[in-house]
């Protein structure tokens, strides 16, 4: 019995070290191809099923072809100054914020000089806002309200923002929600310099345009939640 388990275990073992050794490999190929091609280099983090062309991209469980393997939470597997820009949406929250800080160090690290990073993410304001507005049944807070409690509260007795900040913090895997100030620090702390509040898809590098991927929610919602910054290394 114990020389099965053994046997099952090292089986495991050996499996998991294989598949690493091919997700390596998948990964090394998608990159040599994507610098081979892009004289800009772009990288864009957490991208989920939100591909971008013309960006390497980039998820902790890639579920699509063509996209890299990365763990922000680790350091990144690319050498000094290689990228032009950076980008990350709705990604960060999910992370510590000692986590969170460790990422924007390396997003720094890998930026060549005068690169740029942009990051979009959850606004603490927004749900403070949202639980001391006076709601008047037609604005788009309300409207949110009415959208998240049918979709992600369902044991909510009646629409109410105290449940609907209740779920914001904790579902999703939510684990930090910054806000402006907190997110600028981060970013200064990184190294970075010249960080600007943008609205969301509105830049004034055209690179960095219309990058969010607001037709994942209804008209108006991501840009009602989402704090976006640019941020550049000198």
């Amino acid at each position: 019995m114990k020389d099965a388990l053994k046997a099952t275990l090292i089986g495991t073992r050996i499996g998991r070290y294989a598949r690493g050794i091919k997700r390596a490999r998948v990964d090394k190929g998608i990159i040599d191809e994507y610098f081979r091609q892009e004289a800009t280099r772009k990288l864009h983090l957490g991208c989920g099923a939100h591909r971008i062309g013309g960006w390497l991209n980039s998820d902790l469980a890639p579920t699509t072809d063509g996209v890299v393997r990365l763990d922000a939470t680790e350091r990144f597997p690319f050498d000094d100054c290689t990228f032009d820009y950076v980008f990350s949406e709705h990604m960060i929250e999910h992370i510590s914020y000692t986590d969170g800080q460790h990422m924007l160090n390396e997003c720094f690290r890998i930026l060549k000089s005068g690169g740029k990073m942009r990051i979009c993410t959850p606004d603490l304001s927004f749900l403070v806002a949202l639980y001391g507005k006076n709601k008047n049944g037609g604005d788009i807070e309300t409207k949110y309200l009415e959208w998240a409690t049918e979709m992600f509260v369902p044991y909510a007795p009646y629409v109410a923002d105290t449940f609907v900040i209740n779920n914001f913090v904790r579902a999703w895997g939510h684990t930090f929600i910054y806000d402006e100030k907190v997110l600028r620090f981060s970013l200064e702390q990184a190294g970075f310099s010249q960080v600007d509040l943008c609205r969301l898809n509105e830049s004034e590098d055209r690179v960095l345009q219309d990058l969010e991927n607001e037709e994942r929610m209804p008209v108006g919602f991501l840009r009602l939640e989402s704090l976006t910054l640019e941020a550049k290394k000198s």
